[in-house]
């Protein structure tokens, strides 16, 4: 399938890009040109106009004196939207629970790589449990491959010393600002993951641009 066919599959009312992106008083936003430079190769291999400039207009509205957190839909028209609200931060020592989603993705689905507002089965997913039950939710793919959280990517620490591990991309899921981030500093890199991976790791994390890396568990299942 093509990137434009699969667009059209994805492409309805609200359909568009999404970057959610934290901002700080002192420092802006975090990670900024990792964000635009996602938001723009997706809009190239989509399809949609995306006038950078006219996003960074947009953006530069923002301002506060508490910590933001910041939400950027474009729209298939180009049409950047911004809106913003308070950032809570997890408290100190925090470990997330992971439930795993009986919900799966398709790793052939072109779109799992792009941060759209095609988020059903991610719904689907985190539907699965409650709040109380699991903080979040893992998806697998057809192949029982770990792929990602409804909001974050996933990180194993296999205990050998080496850097973390994360699905790649082939597996099906979001290229993450975070993610992407560590694997250019040759902190994580791309492995093929099963549950049992995550059962056996030294340690869990999930993490995401907004917040960075959560340490986490397996929920009971």
């Amino acid at each position: 399938m093509s990137s434009q066919g699969s667009l059209r599959d994805g492409d309805g009312p609200g359909f568009g890009l999404i970057e959610t992106m934290r901002w700080e008083p002192e420092q802006g936003f975090i990670r900024l040109p990792r964000h635009l430079g996602r938001l723009a190769q997706s809009a190239a291999e989509l399809g949609l106009r995306c006038d950078l400039a006219k996003v960074e207009r947009e953006l530069a509205k923002v301002s506060g004196a508490l910590p933001l957190r910041v939400r950027l839909v474009l729209s298939p028209d180009g049409l950047p939207s911004v809106t913003t609200q308070p950032f809570q931060p997890l408290p100190e020592g925090v470990v997330w629970r992971l439930g795993i989603a009986n919900a799966r993705l398709n790793s052939a689905d072109p779109l799992l790589r792009h941060k759209t507002t095609r988020r059903d089965t991610y719904q689907q997913a985190r539907s699965e449990f409650t709040p109380a039950e699991a903080d979040e939710v893992i998806l697998l793919n057809e192949r029982d491959e770990v792929c990602e959280g409804t909001i974050t990517n996933v990180f194993v620490d296999p205990g050998d010393g080496g850097p973390l591990l994360t699905p790649a991309l082939s597996c099906g899921l979001l290229a993450g600002v975070l993610r992407g981030e560590l694997l250019d500093e040759s902190a994580a890199r791309e492995a093929t993951l099963f549950l049992a991976d995550l059962e056996g790791a030294k340690a869990i994390f999930v993490g995401n641009s907004l917040r960075g890396l959560i340490p986490a568990e397996l929920a009971p299942h």
